[in-house]
């Protein structure tokens, strides 16, 4: 991208501070997150059990918070980081996993094949839920783009709420289906990371890294969508191709998100908007910083959900959505639904 297209510049002092203190927010709602639980345990029981130790009851639950913490960071940081890249692949401030449907045709796709394919193994839920949130993407940009105008925002944040209310009909009605199976769908559709092991989340780290790396790379050239197709094009950008690589990157860490935590909404809403207050819409910043920002809001609301409900816990997905209902409200109301 040439200078002409770069964004406004701005200080970079005061962006360097906000990504410490957000650095430093994290660490410390990691910290919270390996403390709290629905058993109380000493420094001695966290230190132990960092050290690989689970003589006593309290160091196996350290134990148990530990990849769970660690699975709410990565989960944030992909569903923010994929938010922000929707949001400037498609100019549409109400772009989100969620309210596009990327989540639900992942979720989808994972029940039929579960039910009808009996598939079983983490790498065929990845490659499965990849494949169903790809797919989905392309149907609600497609019935997005139908019509005068084009793909608009209100357009595009229509055919996706309709395509996930769709979705989510069609899963329930894969369960009704197979109810040896549907307890398991059932849990796993409301969205948490409960149950998190390292094991697990081998699994799907290359799919993460290689989402991330796609949409760090893609940040300069979505500065230039940024400024229109036409500009795009005008300062020697392939903007069909631009939107297809950055949004893959998206669909990479929305469906291996999905596959493990299964589908948590309103993440990749409310991250970048809090994000462009603090660094403005240079996506060279944007991304970086909702990447952090999602994994704070993820881990922050899995802790919410296990003190809300001691001694049991609430999903960190009922969490996020009560966090983020509110919150898209607000933006239809105010933002008049324009384009970024």
């Amino acid at each position: 991208m040439t200078d002409a297209a770069a964004p406004a510049p701005r200080h970079a002092a005061p962006r360097v501070l906000w990504l410490g203190v957000l650095m430093a927010v994290l660490v410390l709602l990691a910290a919270l997150s390996v403390a709290i639980g629905t058993r109380e345990v000493g420094l001695d029981d966290i230190a132990a059990a960092l050290r690989g130790q689970v003589d006593t009851i309290e160091q196996a639950a350290v134990a148990a918070r530990i990849p769970r913490t660690v699975l709410a960071a990565l989960a944030g940081a992909s569903l923010g980081m994929a938010g922000a890249i929707m949001q400037g692949v498609t100019r549409n401030p109400l772009a989100d996993p969620g309210i596009l449907g990327v989540n639900l045709g992942a979720s989808l796709a994972i029940a039929v094949a579960v039910a009808w394919f009996g598939i079983a193994s983490a790498q065929a839920f990845i490659w499965v839920a990849i494949l169903g949130a790809g797919g989905t993407a392309v149907f609600v940009y497609a019935v997005g783009s139908l019509g005068r105008g084009g793909p608009t925002p209100l357009k595009l944040a229509l055919a996706g709420m309709a395509t996930s209310v769709a979705f989510s009909s069609l899963v329930v009605a894969v369960m009704l289906s197979r109810g040896d199976i549907a307890g398991g769908l059932q849990a796993w559709q409301i969205g948490g990371v409960g149950g998190a092991t390292f094991a697990r989340m081998v699994h799907v780290l290359p799919f993460l890294a290689l989402g991330l790396a796609i949409g760090l790379g893609s940040a300069r050239k979505l500065n230039s969508l940024a400024l229109g197709d036409d500009m795009a094009a005008g300062l020697g950008e392939r903007v069909a191709v631009v939107r297809a690589i950055a949004s893959l990157g998206a669909i990479l860490l929305c469906g291996a998100t999905t596959a493990i935590c299964g589908p948590i909404g309103f993440v990749g809403l409310v991250v970048p908007h809090l994000c462009r207050l603090l660094v403005g819409v240079d996506h060279r910043w944007l991304l970086p910083f909702s990447a952090l920002a999602g994994a704070a809001l993820l881990v922050g609301s899995d802790i919410l959900g296990r003190i809300l409900a001691r001694p049991s816990e609430l999903d960190v997905g009922i969490v996020t959505a009560f966090i983020g209902a509110p919150f898209f409200i607000w933006i239809v109301r105010h933002a008049r639904v324009k384009e970024l």
